[in-house]
C-alpha cells in the first residue's frame, strides 16, 4: 500500500492553519494536483462532512468524494474516499512548534497510485507524486507566511 507522508513547518499558530485548511476554497491555491474541491453536505465541518474533488495525477483525472472520519480541532483530522477510482485515507496533522505549526499531511492509497496506470506504475507515480506533494507544502509555507 503506497504511503506519501511529508512535512512542513508553516511561520503561523495551529489555529491560523487549521482555519485556511479546513476551507476548500483555498486548497487550489497551493495544492497544485487539485483541480476542484467543495463541501457536499450541509452544516459546518465535523465528522461525517463529506468533500467532493478533483485531483490531477500525472495528467489523470480523478474525481473522488472523501468523508471526515476524523475531526479533532486544531490538531488533526482524517477522511476516507468513499466514491473513487482510488481508495484512500488522507490524514492531516497540526503541532505546535517554536515559531509556528508542523503541518504533516499523509495519504495512504489502498490499491496503489499507479492503479489508474497500471500496477507496473505504481513506483514511478508515487515517487511523481511525493515530489509534486513537497512542493505543494513549500507552497503553502511560502503563502501563508506572506499573509502574515
Amino acid at each position: 500500500m503506497p504511503v506519501l507522508e511529508q512535512s512542513v513547518l508553516i511561520a503561523r499558530p495551529p489555529s491560523e492553519v487549521w482555519d485556511f485548511l479546513t476551507d476548500p476554497a483555498n486548497w487550489p491555491s497551493w495544492e497544485s494536483t487539485m483541480i476542484e474541491i467543495e463541501q457536499v453536505t450541509d452544516g459546518p465541518l465535523g465528522l461525517g462532512t463529506r468533500w467532493r474533488g478533483v485531483t490531477r495525477v500525472l495528467g489523470k483525472r480523478i474525481d473522488w468524494v472523501a468523508e471526515f472520519t476524523e475531526f479533532d480541532p486544531p490538531k488533526s483530522t482524517a477522511s476516507k474516499s468513499v466514491e473513487s477510482t482510488i481508495d484512500f485515507t488522507t490524514t492531516m496533522r497540526l503541532e505546535e512548534v517554536d515559531g509556528g505549526t508542523r503541518f504533516t499531511y499523509r495519504t495512504d492509497t489502498e490499491t496503489g497510485l499507479g492503479g489508474v496506470f497500471g500496477k507496473l506504475a505504481d513506483p514511478f507515480v508515487t515517487k511523481a507524486a511525493d515530489r509534486s506533494r513537497q512542493a505543494s507544502l513549500d507552497n503553502l509555507a511560502d503563502l501563508l507566511a506572506a499573509d502574515s
